[in-house]
């Protein structure tokens, strides 16, 4: 069926919200518009689903939503008798209706449903599939993309995202449907009335609270510490579970942006709400200003990330995702082999295209390093195979350079909650030694060398935008660059084939790893270049390593760098 047909039979059917006949109207006689709205289904991937909110199967709406729980619960109903699903959504448009529309189609297949009474971060609902002992999850949210975005996470059993099998399993029943005459679906308060749709209990939100207290290092230093912090939710999920956890640990004085308090979707105050952009926190450092704090913390809207400024020099200085990866590693194992509380052969898990910073730090405390594919979930595969063999308590800390952390494994996701607290700690262990963050990073900088983490995006619109992301990534694999910025390229690991292979040699070697887009580049000295389209957006994100004795020879390095990535892209050609 092409476009057209798709649009027709849309405008006939798609009658249950009038949000979208009114925009399916508006198109009419617009190809362009009919053409990027139909001329694909959205991917169900590892990461669920995730698009612009409107009409059309490219795009995120109560029909895809309902298709998506429908396969789901094929694939449920498959495996289990009795089968349950735990339910949770975050402040973005319409997302207490998608959850609610999952709900009524999971219950209408005889699935058990449980479900939060207000939005919750994604890191409540990954404790809550674990602790209610779920067969999946699944979380309304599009993480940090812009307003216009929404998205469908699904969760396996063990409160990780899903497995790739088992998602292409769940995709296999979801694209033998028909949006509009396969979907069961039932009335929301009849379901709750029959209890097969209930509401998650408070008490499994105080038994979250206290797992995550327990992953302190030093319980108590934030009492009494008068760290400041300012703090902002970006108008997300994080407020209430952020500010109880800050106040249970002893933070007294901490200040929230009003404008980014409450819910909204809209993000009025950002275009992009993501800790990673420097502009998401203007406010906050602006209050921070006015308050002389010491701290600046932002969590985004689902609440897994966490971005932080630290007062340094009267100035705020914003720290990367990889410094703060590397600050936590630091003071997780420094304070823990201090307090002889490590365990034997303690593991790390950090993705690919994260700090090797990291790496120097855990061998100082004979730390082992599982470097894995970029996506949280393979993080949690990890904590899931040490669980598997009674050594889940050898897992320390996981990260990845996106700005997501987590310490323990009461949860198998990032965790902006758990960061919140493991930072402020960190803060004020630090500040009762008269040092900022910032002077702890430079002394990691001064013993280890200065990592410097850049990060390209180069965005695609349309059909016609992943094609050229296809062609780029094939005439990289066919026409691989000898050099970039005057330094031979030394090894390649391709990703996708699964070899990784020494230019100088010609020796290949197997990558164990799941098949991945992903190439590397390694060059001298420890500098690196990697190319990986983005799994939940489309655009292309090129990662660069450069090393140097100090911060203005790695600064230089990245420059030159930077220059050259169009050109071995052929991102102009």
């Amino acid at each position: 069926m092409n476009e057209k047909n798709l649009y027709e039979l849309w405008l006939k059917n798609a009658n249950d919200d009038a949000d979208l006949i009114e925009e399916l109207k508006s198109i009419k006689n617009n190809d362009a518009e009919i053409c990027d709205r139909f001329y694909m289904d959205l991917k169900f991937g590892t990461a669920g689903l995730r698009g612009i909110i409107g009409a059309g199967t490219n795009r995120i709406n109560i029909y895809t939503i309902r298709k998506a729980t429908q396969g789901l619960a094929n694939y449920l109903n498959s495996k289990h008798k009795n089968a349950s699903v735990c339910i949770s959504f975050d402040s973005r448009i319409k997302s207490d209706l998608f959850a609610k529309e999952a709900a009524q189609v999971l219950a209408a297949n005889k699935i058990k449903v449980h479900i939060v009474r207000e939005l919750n971060p994604v890191p409540f609902l990954s404790f809550a599939t674990r602790e209610l002992k779920c067969n999946a999850g699944i979380m309304i949210t599009a993480s940090h993309n812009p307003s216009i975005y929404n998205g469908y996470k699904c969760y396996g059993p063990d409160g990780c995202q899903m497995t790739d099998k088992a998602s292409n399993d769940v995709f296999n029943f979801i694209e033998k449907l028909n949006p509009f005459t396969d979907i069961k679906t039932c009335d929301f308060e009849a379901a709750l009335a029959d209890k097969i749709i209930n509401y998650i209990d408070d008490s499994i939100t105080i038994k979250y609270l206290e797992k995550v207290k327990e992953q302190s290092v030093n319980p108590g230093i934030c009492e009494g510490s008068d760290l400041k912090v300012v703090y902002t939710p970006l108008n997300g999920s994080g407020n209430k579970l952020v500010k109880k956890i800050l106040n249970d640990t002893g933070i007294e004085n901490i200040s929230v942006v009003k404008e980014q308090e409450n819910p909204d979707g809209n993000f009025p105050t950002c275009t992009y709400p993501n800790p990673e952009d420097p502009k998401a926190l203007t406010l906050a450092i602006d209050l921070a200003k006015q308050k002389n704090a010491d701290l600046v913390i932002a969590t985004d809207p689902d609440s897994d990330r966490i971005g932080i400024a630290v007062l340094n020099n009267n100035e705020y200085r914003l720290m990367t995702g990889n410094e703060v990866g590397v600050l936590l590693l630091y003071y997780i194992l420094s304070q823990r082999s201090k307090k002889h509380n490590l365990p034997q052969n303690p593991v790390i898990v950090k993705t690919i295209v994260s700090t090797d910073l990291a790496d120097k730090i855990a061998k100082k405390y004979n730390c082992e390093v599982r470097n894995v594919l970029t996506g949280f979930k393979y993080i949690g595969e990890q904590i899931l195979e040490l669980e598997k063999n009674n050594e889940e308590h050898r897992f320390i800390f996981g990260f990845e350079e996106s700005y997501g952390y987590l310490a323990g494994s009461y949860v198998r996701d990032k965790d902006g909650v758990v960061a919140a607290m493991l930072v402020c700690e960190m803060a004020a262990y630090y500040k009762n030694q008269k040092k900022s963050l910032a002077n702890v990073m430079t002394e990691l900088y001064n013993d280890f060398g200065h990592h410097k983490s850049s990060i390209l995006n180069y965005g695609f619109k349309g059909a016609e935008g992943m094609t050229k992301m296809e062609k780029i990534m094939d005439s990289l694999r066919q026409n691989p660059p000898e050099k970039i910025c005057n330094y031979n390229v030394e090894k390649i690991a391709d990703y996708f084939l699964s070899k990784k292979t020494n230019i100088k040699t010609g020796k290949s070697f197997d990558i164990t790893l799941p098949k991945s887009n992903v190439i590397s580049y390694f060059l001298k000295n420890g500098n690196k270049v990697i190319v990986r389209p983005s799994g939940t957006e489309p655009k292309i994100k090129v990662y660069i390593t450069s090393v140097g004795k100090d911060l203005d020879e790695s600064q230089k390095i990245s420059e030159k760098i930077i220059e050259q990535i169009p050109s071995v892209l052929k991102i102009n050609n």
